[in-house]
């Protein structure tokens, strides 16, 4: 197996809250979050890349080099002369975040319009994680064909890991984000839903009958997490359930799911073991969610 992360999708300058009507701009984006953990968790041995689609404005080249200083690789990056990147503001409420954007023009809604660029950059990954958001910014053509290159991508042995990360507003319908999504669990080897999502959109009774379904779908495990509740480990071979040490001291539940599913995927990716990547990706959300914004360095503290 090869012994590259590739995440896919959009990354976008991030307006975190530093105090009463202050920001700090930076970036972030669901799957970079989880690429920027990964590359803390990995050993060095393994690479981390990220492929997505920026402009050739400045604010794209301080995101590359930021990207870059982190240690990702951006050689799968497109640069289009007729879009820029995306922006998101943080809004935070007793440590619960909702978030305004502004990514119509977002460079990274067309980072699938090349399917032999696809299969490229594909090409010698070891693991490509993708989410829900991935999907919904795709022109439906481009998701199509986004979904044929992850297909071939396992055919030539690499392994897929998906995040639903439900957010209808980004969608055409609702009946269109739930069979894209199941039709992608169908893709990957991990499917790592948050079970509040799933209780949203899918009307689902419990984090039991997410799991059922991703694998009925055809994944081949299903991690749902459940915020401090039991972590649920499903295969067709049977499931587990961990219940992650209590948290105290909330400040920003930012990028909880993305980094617990960096650790996690880090951490199976090199043991195989489920329990131990369960306590690392438990462990790493509790500590990110003690401080602001979506990528911080708290890995000291572990």
């Amino acid at each position: 197996m090869s012994q590259k992360f590739l995440a896919v999708g959009e990354c976008m300058v991030e307006m975190a809250p530093t105090g009463a009507g202050t920001y700090a701009m930076g970036f972030a984006g669901d799957t970079l979050n989880t690429a920027w953990y990964a590359r803390k968790c990995l050993p060095a041995d393994w690479s981390v890349g990220y492929c997505t689609a920026v402009g050739r404005d400045r604010i794209s080249d301080k995101m590359l080099t930021f990207l870059e200083s982190s240690g990702i690789d951006t050689t799968s990056v497109q640069k289009r002369d007729d879009r820029t990147v995306g922006l998101y503001m943080i809004q935070l409420d007793e440590g619960e975040r909702s978030f305004a954007y502004w990514r119509s023009q977002s460079a990274a809604r067309c980072l699938a319009s090349d399917q032999a660029l696809l299969d490229r950059v594909f090409g010698d990954a070891g693991l490509i994680y993708f989410s829900g958001i991935t999907l919904a910014i795709l022109p439906p053509a481009d998701r199509q064909l986004f979904l044929d290159a992850l297909r071939a991508a396992r055919g030539k042995g690499a392994m897929t890991a998906f995040d639903p990360n439900l957010r209808p507003r980004l969608w055409e319908d609702l009946l269109t984000m739930r069979a894209c999504v199941t039709a992608a669990a169908d893709l990957c080897d991990f499917v790592m839903p948050s079970f509040e999502d799933e209780l949203a959109h899918f009307s689902d009774s419990d984090p039991q009958a997410s799991a059922d379904r991703y694998l009925a779908a055809g994944a081949g495990m299903v991690v749902v997490k459940n915020g401090p509740e039991e972590v649920i480990c499903a295969t067709p071979a049977g499931r587990q359930s961990f219940r992650p040490s209590p948290v105290s001291g909330i400040v920003d539940t930012t990028a909880a799911g993305d980094s617990f599913n960096a650790a996690f995927l880090a951490e199976y990716l090199v043991s195989g073991d489920m329990a131990g990547s369960v306590r690392a990706g438990a462990g790493l959300a509790g500590r990110v969610i003690r401080h602001r914004g979506a990528l911080v360095d708290c890995l000291e503290a572990a």
